[in-house]
């Protein structure tokens, strides 16, 4: 991916090219491009004087940032305990069919990014899918299909 400088550097005057604000830069960075890339990251460490040690070392201490590039639509499988003893496991690997990817891989059309999470926080509503932010719950293997049919067509109309 190219970088646009511009709109790097305008995000980062957005903060004062504050040292501070270098969690709330990278979060809109990602939010614009859906990830890191390699030579934003560069451009942030030289506009905010850090290394780019400390900028690399934020952006892969937090599960939220990702240096790969995702999908527009994000895909959670929860596997925490209340979810896995109700058929999460059957979930994750009919998602993974549907999908043809695996945990933290994006589709080749670039339109889903799956992942796996220990816990969601809404263990009664277990095995849990969440889909850009839009929690289902109670869903099964034999809900996935149509779940995820949904999120296709919803691309397409787009």
């Amino acid at each position: 991916m190219k970088v646009d400088s511009k709109k790097v550097d305008a995000i980062v005057d957005e903060y004062g090219c504050h040292r501070d604000s270098l969690i709330s830069i990278l979060q809109d960075i990602q939010s614009e491009y859906r990830y890191l890339p390699e030579d934003m990251l560069r451009q942030v460490a030289k506009r905010l004087d850090l290394p780019l040690i400390q900028v690399y070392g934020v952006a892969t201490f937090f599960k939220a940032f990702s240096l790969k590039p995702r999908g527009e639509h994000m895909v959670k499988v929860c596997l925490g305990t209340a979810c896995h003893v109700r058929g999460a496991p059957a979930v994750l690997d009919e998602m993974k069919r549907q999908l043809d990817v695996e945990p933290g891989d994006t589709t080749q059309d670039m339109q889903f990014t799956l992942e796996t999470v220990n816990c969601l926080g809404a263990c009664a509503l277990g095995p849990l899918v969440v889909v850009d932010d839009k929690y289902h719950g109670q869903t099964s293997a034999g809900r996935v299909k149509r779940l995820m049919r949904e999120y296709v067509k919803d691309s397409r109309g787009k």
